[in-house]
């Protein structure tokens, strides 16, 4: 079972992650160019540069006034300004240390993890340091996934937090100017894409947060589109991803709580291999054959890894929601071990735990588990959150690391307890926690496999996505650019001169 058509859902399909590229890369030029004009020109220069003449009298745009609403300043005549206002409402004073806005691109370009920008004579030697995040890392990649409608995404594009200006207070995308622009481009973006399965089932592709960073769900918008077209008594599978500690826990903490919508039931979708990783099975290298654990017998190793599984039910139940277990099944695992596994599932309080084949046999593959979910949506779900939000940001930090991990405590290292009050002062502390860490591991060493205890958790920094709504601490180190490796795909794939067929794809 698949996605189809699957060469353009690889591709460009309908151009939303090129949006959501050019709006975050306006915003980044937005932001340095208003620095360097700053730093350039005098306050009224400055001034009569923003603020332009039309028909030989200057006006403000429907944005300028918005901003001297928020400044206070009830004028709506630029010749009425005194120069201290006309200062407030001209410089927005950027500290270039506090940027936290990065350009995107949606390729794997270790280089771009740091650079130095503005190193033309032209700029005037205003440099700093930055770097790129791919595409699907942009906080409006978040928004787009969290929005409710035109109008809510345009506020959210609004409310971002770009820097903090040199008294510390936050300067927003609406501050710049820009976020008008921003809704535009996303404009077309917002409509989800329709697609299906290879036996025609309706399916909505619509963003792809990154997991590491963001919350890694489908968007809010698909998700009320498919609720309404498939009725009161149907169904709809919505993805959270990567593991259950990070996808799953920011759909119910983060996701939820924006769209008012709760779940039914769990999917815990869980393969041998990955188990017998889990259980201290040897590295996996991609491109390199498979080492003989993996696709040999070996109840053991399976056995000890059971304890991640057991662990993300476990952290499912948290949220009072009941839970299938989903065995995806390689040809290569054995009946033993499949039974293995449903039995450690159903043990640790599982509704119900099902072999799945759907990848081999589509739909037909996948009816056990179909009827498992219907029947485990019957039970009474008494869904819950896992922290309140009025709780302070450490104590919200430090209830994930416990309850979902399995961390004795955190440790708040110097450059997060910075942005904790400075954020805390801001007034974010009410916004929940968007946890950055690694997928590989409950905790941040990506080798501590299993359901690892007796540590704790570092926490390097902490960023605010206000207008998606979170903060998200990084975990130890987080890479937020992937790189190249070695042989790169891009070797197998090439296209039909003749035919138009591209090849090497999938």
């Amino acid at each position: 079972s698949q996605v189809i058509p699957m060469q353009e859902f690889n591709l460009h399909l309908t151009g939303d992650l090129h949006a959501i590229t050019a709006a975050n890369n306006l915003c980044a030029a937005a932001i340095d160019a208003r620095i360097f004009h700053e730093s350039t020109q005098s306050d009224k220069a400055l001034y009569n540069r923003l603020v332009l003449k039309v028909k030989e009298k200057r006006a403000f745009s429907n944005i300028q006034l918005a901003r001297l609403k928020n400044l206070g300043i009830t004028k709506t005549d630029p010749a009425d300004l005194t120069s201290e206002e006309a200062s407030r409402f001209a410089r927005l004073d950027i500290d270039p240390d506090t940027v936290t806005f990065q350009r995107v691109l949606d390729t794997n370009d270790r280089y771009l993890r740091r650079i130095t920008i503005g190193q033309s004579p032209t700029e005037k030697n205003v440099t700093r340091q930055t770097q790129f995040d791919i595409t699907v890392a942009s906080e409006i990649m978040a928004i787009l996934a969290l929005t409710t409608d035109l109008k809510d995404m345009r506020a959210r594009l609004c409310r971002m937090v770009v820097a903090s200006n040199r008294n510390g207070e936050p300067v927003t995308a609406e501050d710049l100017g820009v976020s008008g622009a921003l809704t535009v481009l996303m404009k077309d973006a917002l409509r989800p894409n329709l697609m299906q399965s290879l036996q025609g089932t309706p399916v909505f592709v619509h963003a792809g947060p990154f997991a590491n960073i963001a919350h890694g769900n489908s968007s809010i918008v698909a998700d009320r589109l498919a609720l309404k077209l498939v009725g009161e008594d149907g169904f709809v599978i919505t993805e959270a991803g990567f593991g259950a500690d990070i996808g799953c826990e920011k759909f119910f903490n983060i996701k939820c709580r924006t769209s008012g919508l709760t779940p039914n039931c769990v999917v815990l979708v869980a393969t041998v291999r990955a188990l017998k990783m889990h259980g201290g099975g040897p590295k996996v290298s991609a491109g390199l054959p498979l080492p003989q654990e993996y696709t040999e017998e070996n109840l053991q190793l399976l056995r000890a890894g059971c304890s991640n599984l057991i662990k993300q039910i476990q952290n499912s139940h948290k949220f009072g929601v009941p839970v299938v277990v989903a065995v995806n099944q390689f040809f290569t695992d054995t009946s033993a071990e499949l039974e293995l596994v449903r039995d450690e599932a159903r043990q640790a309080g599982a509704f119900d735990a099902v072999v799945s084949n759907h990848w081999s046999l589509g739909g037909a593959g996948a009816v056990d588990l179909a009827h498992a979910v219907r029947e485990a949506c019957k039970q009474p779900s008494n869904f819950k959150y896992l922290y309140d939000l009025d709780m302070s940001i450490t104590e919200k930090i430090e209830t994930i690391a416990k309850e979902i991990y399995g961390a004795d405590g955190i440790e708040i290292l110097p450059e997060a307890a910075k942005k904790i009050e400075r954020y805390t002062k801001q007034g974010f502390s009410n916004l929940p926690i968007c946890m950055a860490k690694t997928h590989l591991s409950l905790s941040h060493d990506p080798e501590r496999k299993g359901a690892p205890t007796g540590f704790t958790l570092p926490i390097r920094d902490v960023r605010a996505s206000v207008g998606a709504g979170f903060l998200y601490p990084l975990v130890g180190t987080m890479s937020t650019m992937p790189g190249l490796p070695t042989r790169p795909c891009f070797y197998d794939i090439d296209v039909d001169v003749e035919t138009g067929v591209i090849q090497g794809l999938f």
